[in-house]
């Protein structure tokens, strides 16, 4: 007999079925499918890298657009860039000799002068006075020794005349010695009184421009100051200083032995225009270990004062002119095997060519060996080509595409031809 308290019996969750075998064959598969894609990505991507990108460009027919130039003979100059520095021949300061009170400033700043110039004067009145003084000293003796001579040739006569000691002949010469020392003292001294009296008078030695004042008039000044009242700094003619290479040495020093003249030109800071042209000078005397170059100066005619003094310049020097094969230098690239260029043939394919460079400036190279005059070589693009590979050249019209059997421009295949083979066309309505 059932009790009426009984709880009721909840009934139990079905257990979970095994997966069926499908179930699993599907899932294996792909994994499989998966692992399989994986591994033809990454061998596509490897392969991909691994081709040249000429390769991937001339895929499917397709040429590359390059930009080309001819090789031709020309004069090809030889030339040395260098940084240079601009030098003045003379900068001499204005020191007076003498002391004073300046009194006069006859110059304007910046102003060009001549050489011998006044420039300054200082009060000469101190100076006149010890020119003076000098010369009255310088009298006075020259009076004594007069007297002094006559004296001696007296005393020599009444020495012949055996009526005066010998002593006394010898004492009045020497009185006559001693005063002719006075009086070459007194000309001196009034040869520096009047030395002195020029140095009041402050001239310009050289020719040149003068700087900025540093002493008004009206105050004293010392001799041989450390600042000066001045600076002159001559501008015509003008050096510039700059280094070459200790490897163009050799070559420098035998064009000078010929006795030709070595163009040089000073060009502003962005190379756009030459300031002046002149013409090399010297060698240092030794090479800068630090930097394997050896200094050297030029010297320009600055009419008209395009170089300033302390200026930094781009200095081009021309060592010679030879006569070559060139071509641009964005044409010659470095592989493995050393300098190549790539050659385009008649049909628009292009051969990697080795060669060899010769002279070369910013523009052009000299080729010695490797390419002949005429021959067209890539200039830009050159970086997506190989050997072989298909071009078209800038400025030329592409090439029209293959038409296909029916006279319809059809899908081209992996190597240019018409319409892939297998696929069946559509027949034409009726």
């Amino acid at each position: 007999m059932s009790s009426t308290n009984a709880e009721p019996t909840l009934p139990l969750p079905p257990e979970p079925r095994p997966p069926s075998r499908g179930r699993r064959w599907l899932g294996t598969a792909l994994a499989l499918l998966v692992v399989a894609g994986l591994a033809a990505g990454a061998w596509y991507l490897i392969k991909r890298s691994a081709e040249p990108a000429g390769g991937r460009a001339n895929f499917a027919g397709m040429s590359q657009t390059v930009g080309h130039a001819a090789a031709h003979r020309a004069d090809l100059p030889i030339l040395i860039d260098a940084l240079g520095t601009v030098t003045p021949l003379a900068t001499i300061t204005l020191k007076p000799q003498v002391g004073g009170v300046l009194t006069e400033v006859l110059y304007t700043e910046g102003q060009t002068v001549a050489k011998g110039q006044l420039l300054a004067r200082i009060d000469p009145r101190p100076y006149e006075q010890a020119l003076e003084q000098a010369k009255g000293t310088r009298v006075r003796d020259e009076a004594q020794l007069e007297a002094a001579r006559v004296t001696l040739a007296r005393y020599r006569t009444l020495l012949g005349q055996d009526s005066i000691a010998r002593q006394d002949v010898d004492t009045q010469a020497a009185l006559v010695k001693q005063l002719e020392g006075a009086v070459i003292s007194d000309r001196a001294a009034e040869a520096a009184a009047r030395l002195n009296l020029d140095f009041t008078r402050i001239t310009a030695p050289v020719a040149g421009r003068i700087g900025l004042r540093t002493v008004d008039p009206g105050n004293t000044v010392t001799a041989n100051a450390a600042t000066g009242i001045a600076v002159i700094t001559q501008m015509n003619p003008i050096d510039v200083q700059f280094s070459v290479p200790q490897d163009r040495v050799p070559d420098i020093q035998a064009q000078l032995a010929k006795g030709e003249p070595l163009q040089v030109k000073a060009m502003d800071r962005v190379r756009s225009s030459v300031l002046d042209t002149g013409a090399f000078s010297t060698l240092d005397n030794i090479v800068d270990t630090s930097t394997g170059t050896v200094r050297a100066k030029a010297r320009f005619a600055n009419a008209g004062a395009p170089l300033f003094p302390n200026q930094f310049v781009n200095v081009q020097m021309t060592l010679r002119t030879i006569s070559a094969i060139v071509v641009p230098v964005t044409a010659v690239r470095t592989g493995p095997n050393g300098p190549f260029v790539y050659v385009v043939n008649e049909d628009r394919t292009v051969s990697m060519r080795q060669v060899k460079r010769g002279e070369a400036t910013v523009d052009l190279v000299a080729i010695t060996d490797g390419v002949k005059e005429g021959e067209l070589v890539v200039t830009e693009g050159g970086d997506r080509l190989k050997d072989g590979a298909r071009v078209q050249l800038q400025g030329e019209k592409p090439a029209p595409p293959r038409q296909g059997a029916n006279g319809q421009r059809g899908p081209r295949g992996p190597n240019g031809e018409g319409p892939q083979q297998g696929r069946r066309q559509r027949p034409p309505p009726q």
